[in-house]
This record gives C-alpha cells, structure tokens and sequence, in this order.
C-alpha cells in the first residue's frame, strides 16, 4: 500500500490537497514542466527518488522531496524507456584523478577537516559521494610541483637491475591520503599511469618529451613490476596500469612519446612477461590518449602476441568523438574499455560544463562501453595549482582548497553516477529521445539507476516507463537529474 496515514486529515484539507495536486499535474502542452508536488506526510509516498543539479547552481546533487509513483497512464510527453532484460558492460566505478598535488593540498588540511572531507568523498553509501575509482601518476604528473620518477640519477648513471628504485617521495603525501582512502573503501580501484619513464632511460635524457630506447625496455618492465609490490607493500593494490599517459603528446612536462608499434613491443616481450614473472594480476590497459586516434589502441590489440596481456584500451575526449569506444569495443569485444581522464578548464562555466560532462562522458562513454569514468584532478589550490614548469596552469580541480573547500563542477558530474551506480553495476538499455541524454544501469543490489541530462535550451517534461508504467517528471534546461527505484 503506497499511502497509509498515520493522522487523520480533515476533508477540507484533503479535498485542497488534491486540488493543487490536479492543478500541478494537467497536461499544460508543449514542453511546460509538470510542477512536482510535495507528497503528504507518510511512508511509501514515492517509488522513485529524484537527485538533482541544475545548471545554475540554485540545486546541487540534492534528494527531491517528490512524489514519483509508476502508474497506468497516457500522455503527450517523450518516453524513455527502460528496459534490464538488455544488457551490455559491467561498471568498475566512477572518479578522479588523485594527483600528488591533490594529495598535498588535502594532507594539508587540519586532521578534522581532512577527515571529514575524506569520508564525504570515498564512504560508499549515497550519504557521501561514494567514489569508487582513482587514477594515480607513477612518479609525477604535470600536476606536481616539479617532475620526479622513482628511479632519478645522476647523469651518466644507470640503473637497469632497480636497485636504487624509491617510493619515497610519495611517503609525504599521497601515500598517507591514499593509505585513508583505502581505509574509507576498501574495494576502491586504483589505476596507475606514468607521465615519464626516468631520463636515463629517454632517447633526450630530459623529463618532458623523448621515447624509451629499446635497450631499456626490460629496465622499465622491471620498474613497473617494482612499483606495483612497493604500493602493496604499504597496503595499496594496484587495480590496473597504462604503460604511459598520453603517448602521442610530448609537449606536457612531464611526458613521454611512445608510438603504437613501441608500445606493442614493450607490451608483448617485457612488460606482460615480467608481469607473468612476477606473478602480479595488475591489469595492463593500452593507450591512454584521446579518442581521435583509435587505430592506436587496435594496433595493439591486433598484435597476436601482445593480445594475450592485455586487458583493454583507455581513452581521453580532447580530441575525437566519444563513439570511437565503441568502434573499438566492436573490433575487439572481448577487451575492456575505460575512460580515464578529462579535464575542466578554470574557470570553467558550470551549467555549460555540467551539461557537456554528464551527456558526453558521464552517459556518453558508457554507453560507449566504457567500466568507468574519471574526471581529472580531484583538487587544485585557487591558482589551479600545483603544476610544474609547462604543466597545466588552468585545470579547474573538483575541489578548490584554499582557506576552505570549494566544490566545483566535477564534483557534482561524479556524483551523480558514483553515489548510486556502484562497482559491479550492469548498463541497461535505455532509449535517447527529446535531447534527454541518458543512460541506466541496474545496480548489484537490484535497483534501477537512471541519469538524465536535459541537453535543450528549454525545461522538458518526460516520462519514465519500466516494466510497462509511467512516472511523469521533468527537468530544467541544462539539469541533470539520477533517479532511484
């Protein structure tokens, strides 16, 4: 029973009840929005809960106080149509980029400020934000304040054996916040990607641009397997690695080129035999770069040899069309895909950034196949910094830290899927109609998650069907909305 009253309501009151009920709810033609009516005192007043954020900030990622219940109707409004007898990809989770930066700046909150917003980011229950994935940077990234490896030498000095191999410099800071995250979520999945091999082992000796030369390839292979045990020796699990971040961009500091047919070489007869070696059961996920070059990543998996190591292929969108994930998906349907980093450019507009994140990564990339999605780095100080010396000087963090804490946008576009779509989710089928850009899963304890973005320029009232009923609700230009049931 949907309505049981625990007072008595007078007939008056019950009677003008409805009428604003009925007044609220007539068809008002076009794409007028269905006014929501706060449901009368009781339980069961709803069969799906509504969590919003709309594009002018007035809503952020809060619970709706509306009564949305499936019934047998008939309207003029758009459908989407939700459908769980189809299936398509797992989730691995949804989250950020914890670069040592970010790590710096949230180790230096005080201990009560840290915790509290510790808990608010990675407790996973729909009471905090819920993150469920991380990408960390083997050695620096360009969001250090200076570039480092795990094996820096003197010049003219090598080292292929790793014996002066050093986590050390992470002991300061990400290690500390990362052993807490793993305390607050334990089943978090942590990826790590490298913006630089050591100079030694570069054909520029230099920290930004160059190629690994060949004769070091086993070398390295050796410090990935060395970074992945250090991790585990202080209670980090290494979920998955990218032999390197970006490897068609040399320009970043620090940074790497390493062609496909490189990449291919160094996976197939050093790094996926030492991993083999080594016993290690870290992922090895190909390519990490924009989606405007797919042939890269199916170069690799093309190769018979190097097939067998890898798990999958990842992607970046500052370059190419979100659909490239499915172009390769469909070459290579056995290998995963993930989407692993995107920027938002300070400082940023949020109703337009929302909009673009939610409907071309949050929906766009899973329903491209992607396991998980990651905004880049999860704090930056109010000078969008640190960065290094060429490094990005405008990367908006999804949080400022300053005197306070400042959530941004990218918060709130994570939120939005990692607080009710967790780890071991299956996307559903759900039909795109009336720029109401979607996508749906059905969770690991049987729920139905539904994110919406209304992509038009005015409000828009739709309806919900699933297992042949309706709920009629509506969204505002630019919102976005995750709906429960």
């Amino acid at each position: 029973m949907r309505f049981q009253y625990k007072t008595k309501i007078s007939l008056t009151t019950f009677l003008l009840s409805g009428m604003i009920a009925f007044a609220a709810c007539k068809d008002n033609g076009g794409d007028t929005p269905v006014t929501p009516v706060d449901p009368p005192v009781g339980k069961d007043t709803t069969d799906v809960n509504m969590w919003l954020t709309k594009g002018d900030k007035s809503v952020l990622l809060q619970k709706q106080k509306v009564s949305l219940l499936f019934k047998d109707t008939v309207n003029v409004y758009p459908t989407i149509k939700v459908d769980e007898s189809q299936s398509y990809q797992s989730i691995d989770g949804f989250g950020y980029c914890l670069t040592d930066g970010s790590a710096m700046l949230i180790n230096a909150l005080t201990a009560d400020a840290q915790d509290a917003l510790l808990k608010e980011l990675f407790l996973p229950d729909t009471a905090h934000l819920g993150v469920s994935y991380l990408r960390v940077s083997i050695g620096a990234s360009d969001l250090s304040v200076a570039p480092f490896t795990y094996n820096d030498l003197p010049a003219g000095e090598t080292d292929v054996d790793m014996a002066k191999f050093s986590i050390e410099k992470e002991r300061k800071d990400l290690l500390p916040i990362l052993k807490k995250v793993v305390a607050l979520s334990p089943n978090i999945k942590i990826l790590g990607s490298p913006w630089s091999a050591p100079s030694w082992m570069k054909t520029n000796n230099a920290s930004k641009g160059g190629s690994l030369k060949p004769e070091y390839y086993a070398a390295y292979a050796k410090y990935f397997v060395k970074y992945i045990q250090a991790m585990k020796a202080e209670g980090i699990t290494i979920d998955a690695i990218t032999p390197q971040n970006e490897p068609l961009h040399g320009g970043n500091n620090p940074s790497m080129v390493m062609q496909a047919n490189e990449q291919a070489d160094f996976v197939k007869n050093h790094l996926g035999p030492a991993f083999k070696a080594a016993g290690l059961t870290t992922k090895i996920i190909v390519y990490d770069h924009n989606a405007d070059k797919p042939e890269y990543p199916a170069a690799i998996l093309g190769d018979a040899a190097a097939y067998p190591y890898v798990d999958g292929s990842a992607f970046h969108l500052y370059g190419g069309d979100i659909s490239a994930l499915t172009q390769v998906h469909n070459a290579y349907p056995e290998k995963n895909i993930y989407f692993t980093e995107q920027w938002v450019g300070g400082p940023g507009n949020f109703g337009n950034d929302l909009k673009w994140h939610v409907s071309t990564l949050i929906v766009g990339a899973t329903r491209n196949w992607s396991r998980n999605v990651l905004e880049w780095n999860l704090a930056a100080d109010p000078n969008y910094g640190p960065h290094t010396d060429g490094g990005c000087t405008t990367c908006l963090g999804a949080l400022t830290i300053g005197s306070g804490v400042i959530r941004n946008v990218a918060y709130y576009i994570i939120g939005h899927a990692s607080k009710f779509v967790r780890p071991g989710s299956v996307r559903i089928a759900s039909n795109i109609t009336s720029k109401l850009d979607n996508v749906a899963f059905k969770t690991p304890d049987g729920k139905k998650a539904l994110i919406v973005v209304n992509s038009g320029d005015t409000p828009q009232s739709f309806n919900i069907q699933y297992n042949g009923k309706l709920v009629t609700t509506s969204l505002a230009n630019g919102a976005v909305a995750t709906y429960i049931w």
